[in-house]
């Protein structure tokens, strides 16, 4: 059994969830707020040291024709910098979706926009982790 953290990355802010590899699961944890790298990475680290994953996955946006964005280059950067922070495995995965699939779920709840822009970030990271943890991909 593993621990798995996922992001959806952001400008502003970045989703946070978990998901375990033993019930294949993943569920939406936090949303990291700021812009501030030494405020995100300290908060980022907080949560690491509590869930303890093994493993880190990303949300990689691509366009709908899968080419790559200017956000797709700040997403592999981030990736690259929670690895050489913290020295975890990281993982890419497509997310084209991930946030609309996301904001579609809460309206279904009926939930006001303030209220669906409060989860919708980690809402869409335990999509992004949810669809790793589908593949079956190994640890």
């Amino acid at each position: 059994m593993a621990t798995l953290m996922g992001f959806d990355f952001g400008l502003a802010r970045i989703g946070v969830a978990v998901g375990e590899t033993e019930s294949g699961l993943a569920q939406p944890l936090s949303v990291v707020r700021g812009e501030a790298n030494a405020q995100r990475f300290g908060e980022i680290a907080k949560l690491i040291a509590e869930w303890t994953p093994q493993r880190l996955v990303v949300g990689l946006p691509c366009a709908l024709d899968g080419t790559e964005t200017e956000m797709t280059a700040r997403c592999r950067r981030f990736a690259n910098q929670l690895n050489g922070r913290f020295g975890l495995p990281v993982s890419l995965v497509d997310e084209r979706l991930s946030s609309a699939e996301a904001e579609s779920m809460l309206r279904e709840l009926n939930m006001g926009w303030r209220e669906r822009k409060q989860h919708l970030d980690a809402l869409a990271a335990q999509r992004i982790l949810q669809s790793f943890l589908d593949m079956g991909t190994d640890t």
